[in-house]
């Protein structure tokens, strides 16, 4: 396994201090760098004529390379370390986010009017009539962001607590990515009746709903029931937001190799909600040849282990994972680290394409197979081509509650994805450039727009 690179999820700020001479400040640098650390911004905060006292920022590769800097730094003769501190737990500290008022309260008649006794007309007015809820109210920009925690990125069941960090950063990048309000709901049951009675319950304050984390296959009941029985969209952005970037990519990432989707050989590895959600969208795109594979191999007729949702996927073709990825035209990765060979990928057709997209450790190195495969794209900011569904899911929401759709479609997925991957241009694509960047602020808009459009043509749009 190739070491992964140093990156700011696993960021440190090391205080130190030493003798205020030539050459101790590149002591240190250099010890850093030996030891495979990415160096960050240095700050000198305080220097007499005797010492000096700097903060140095370092990318580690991992908790325990984290671990190995300190140490580094610490042996160093004359250098002696003051205080270290991880910086991704420090922006943590107290939450990520916080509910603002929108108004000032700086007299009595403001009070007046926000509260009682003026509030009081308002509540008339919904209760007249309460489509005024989504002027009237937050209901018209305000996402539930729904988990009971039992599948907390690829970290396992780790319970509604341990969720709500994902939850903060996901309301977090609704807000900064289309201007959507969102708030983390993370439901201390896992029982499918209790979720989707606890989500009917809070409905009337959210315009939408997202789920998230949330084990398959539960996750396909609750959103199906969910689906039914809410007039408000819900989307599970674990499916769908993957299936949408992927197609996206994949769209232009086909275009780089001058192949159709209608003609060549997918590999799904991973039968959970994302791949099955995939799978899905593809052939829904034009894709008529897909195997999935699941810890145990191709999701294939023959077997007696499939859930429904498997099933509706399966294939007479049996076997493993490597006998699938044979003649395969394109690899899309949403399982587990390591679990794809680079003697797999050169069994694959020529100008193959491989989405390793598990994280933070994909399916394999792209370092691997850069001569073996004609794009490559992982689930990683600090490689080309990163799949996030930071590129989707705002602006779904954006568009689905400016038109206040009543559900979300398929069309509005399909959609979605041409909107994202038309936003690469022609001069623009090549085989390391086949997605926008997340920081691209074109990109809420182009699928907000694509997303509208497609729920008045189904008729779900209510305005």
């Amino acid at each position: 396994m190739v070491e992964l690179t140093p990156n700011s999820s696993y960021s440190l700020t090391i205080r130190f201090q030493g003798p205020n001479r030539a050459g101790m400040l590149a002591s240190v640098t250099q010890a850093i760098a030996q030891a495979g650390g990415s160096l960050g911004q240095i700050d000198l905060i305080e220097q007499t004529r005797r010492v000096s006292l700097r903060e140095i920022t370092v990318d580690a590769s991992s908790s325990e390379h984290a671990e190995t800097l300190t140490q580094v730094v610490k042996s160093l003769p004359d250098i002696k370390v003051i205080r270290v501190y991880d910086r991704t737990f420090q922006i943590h500290q107290g939450g990520k986010i916080s509910v603002e008022a929108k108004i000032a309260m700086a007299n009595q008649a403001d009070l007046a009017m926000a509260y009682t006794p003026g509030v009081g007309r308002i509540c008339n007015a919904i209760a007249k009539d309460p489509s005024e809820v989504y002027r009237l109210t937050v209901k018209g920009n305000m996402v539930a962001i729904v988990t009971d925690g039992s599948a907390v990125l690829g970290l396992g069941n780790l319970g509604p607590e341990a969720a709500l960090p994902v939850m903060e950063g996901k309301a977090m990048l609704f807000k900064g990515f289309a201007g959507v309000d969102a708030f983390p709901i993370c439901l201390n049951t896992q029982d499918v009746d209790e979720i989707v009675q606890a989500v009917k319950h809070i409905a009337p304050v959210f315009g939408g709903v997202n789920l998230e984390d949330i084990a398959a296959p539960r996750c396909f009941e609750i959103e199906s029931r969910l689906r039914k029985e809410l007039n408000i969209p819900v989307f599970h952005d674990d499916q769908h937001g993957t299936a949408i970037v992927t197609l996206a990519a994949l769209r232009n990432a086909l275009r780089v190799v001058n192949k159709s989707l209608e003609s060549i050989r997918i590999v799904i590895n991973g039968a959970g909600a994302a791949g099955l959600a995939i799978a899905q969208l593809l052939q829904r795109a034009g894709a008529t040849q897909i195997l999935i594979c699941d810890s145990r191999g191709i999701v294939s007729t023959n077997r007696t282990d499939l859930n429904t949702q498997k099933k509706a996927f399966a294939v007479e073709e049996a076997g493993t994972l490597v006998d699938a990825m044979r003649g395969a035209d394109v690899f899309l990765g949403v399982s587990a680290p390591g679990v794809l060979s680079r003697e797999m990928v050169q069994t694959m057709a020529p100008d193959s394409i491989v989405f390793a997209m598990a994280n933070p450790i994909p399916e394999i190195q792209p370092e691997l197979i850069v001569d073996n495969a004609a794009v490559i794209a992982t689930g990683r900011s600090d490689y080309p081509n990163q799949i996030n569904n930071v590129l989707a899911f705002p602006g779904i929401f954006r568009g689905a509650l400016d038109c206040r759709a009543r559900e979300m479609t398929m069309s509005m997925y399909l959609e979605a994805a041409d909107a994202i991957a038309s936003l690469v241009s022609p001069a623009e694509l090549d085989r390391e450039h086949i997605i926008p960047s997340v920081f691209d602020d074109r990109v809420a808009t182009a699928v907000s727009s694509a997303v509208q459009k497609a729920a008045r043509k189904d008729g779900v749009a209510t305005r």
